[in-house]
């Protein structure tokens, strides 16, 4: 299994980087005889995956970092770079290796006291690996300094450095990153294509992963979990009953509380487990007894894991709330599809009833506000406006159509 299996629907992009990784090889065996690099190279030291939700651009920046490690002995007999195998590939896919650095947006940003030791890293030689690998999840979440500190790096890397940059599109990163970064846009997997992931790499029933793939559009990471949580299947299906309970300002309020209240509740159930673990081992590491005091001036550090914790748990309510937000887009797109008499598969036919009833009740263009109103709420988080607020705001409009 190489480790371009996992990637849905994205055969050109990976064989685009399957032969930047020979390449790659090249320059590394270049560099060891002291030799002038190949010329045409497709290897290049900076790269920008984009695409849009669900497209699995961490998956394929990940795929192609493990490819630029890969250690197996059918290398030297002219094998495919990325096995899936050897030490390289495995540390690299787990997130282990010691010359794969990943950034990921703890809170809203990424902010540049997050980037200072990983920009710093990158300027050195690899540990063990054959590169110093930089994959930054979330680059559209760089703010104005850690962006600028990513610029400075990118610029001048040093010559085994290769920066992977990921972002929904490329209108969201920096001109000045972009210009210097080889693009590679991912497109949306079809349907069929993510039903028959789940049933091959999965062992999910061929009817569960048909309703998840449908449900989800093409969005792997989401149909992996809808088809294997029964828990979220459960959130998804009170999400979508939502459209019928905005006949009352009353219901209107108490179904935007519930959408708030159901997203805390997963990010605190997400985050208890992992802020435990981490506070006990960085008091471990500050050297305080098991339940006794911390060490003087210590205080200052502890503070800063608590304070990156909050941004954390914000950042993962505001996830959870915008997978809701997108199962009402969806909802109120197969409403539209409805009206206008579309052929367009419908994604929630399990609602079908719900689809409907709201289709009869409303015109086009109102289904087209009550879209738009989804929209503006997303703005409004994304601009850290009170949850509760734009939620109530949202459901309001939807009410009024």
């Amino acid at each position: 299994m190489s480790v371009w299996d996992d990637l849905v629907g994205q055969e050109k992009v990976s064989e685009q980087l399957g032969a930047a990784a020979r390449d790659a090889d090249a320059l590394v065996t270049a560099a060891a005889a002291d030799a002038p690099p190949p010329e045409a190279s497709k290897m290049t030291h900076a790269w920008l995956f984009t695409g849009p939700p669900g497209a699995g651009t961490t998956q394929t920046a990940r795929a192609f970092a493990a490819a630029l490690q890969c250690v197996s002995p059918d290398r030297a007999l002219g094998g495919a770079p990325g096995c899936g195998f050897c030490d390289g590939c495995h540390t690299t896919l787990v997130g282990t290796h010691a010359d794969v650095t990943t950034v990921a947006a703890v809170g809203t940003q990424i902010l540049a006291e997050d980037m200072r030791d990983t920009v710093r890293k990158s300027f050195t030689s690899p540990a063990n690996g054959r590169w110093q690998v930089i994959l930054v999840e979330d680059a559209e979440r760089l703010n104005e300094k850690s962006a600028n500190a990513v610029l400075k790096a990118v610029e001048e890397p040093a010559p085994r450095t290769v920066w992977l940059l990921c972002a929904p599109s490329i209108e969201d990163v920096l001109p000045t990153i972009r210009s210097r970064c080889r693009h590679m846009n991912l497109r949306t997997p079809s349907v069929d294509a993510v039903a028959d992931m789940l049933v091959r790499r999965e062992g999910v029933a061929p009817e569960v992963a048909a309703a998840a793939a449908r449900a989800t559009q093409g969005h792997v990471d989401r149909a992996r979990r809808l088809a294997a949580d029964p828990a979220a299947r459960e959130r998804r299906a009170a999400v979508l009953k939502l459209p019928l309970r905005l006949g009352e300002i009353g219901g209107c309020l108490k179904a935007a509380q519930e959408l708030v209240d159901a997203a805390a509740d997963d990010a605190k159930a997400l985050a208890e487990e992992m802020d435990v673990k981490e506070t006990e081992e960085l008091k471990a590491a500050l050297g305080a007894a098991q339940g006794g005091r911390l060490p003087r001036g210590t205080a200052g550090v502890m503070k800063d894991l608590e304070d990156k914790q909050k941004r954390r748990r914000t950042r993962t309510q505001r996830d959870s709330l915008d997978l809701a937000l997108t199962d009402l887009t969806s909802f109120y797109r197969d409403v539209l599809a409805l009206q206008l008499g579309s052929r367009v598969a419908i994604a929630n036919a399990d609602v079908e009833d719900a689809l409907e009833r709201i289709a009869h009740d409303g015109s086009p263009e109102s289904t087209l506000r009550r879209i738009e109103a989804i929209a503006a709420c997303r703005d409004a988080l994304d601009r850290n406006v009170a949850p509760l607020l734009a939620v109530e705001a949202m459901t309001m409009a939807l009410r009024a159509g």
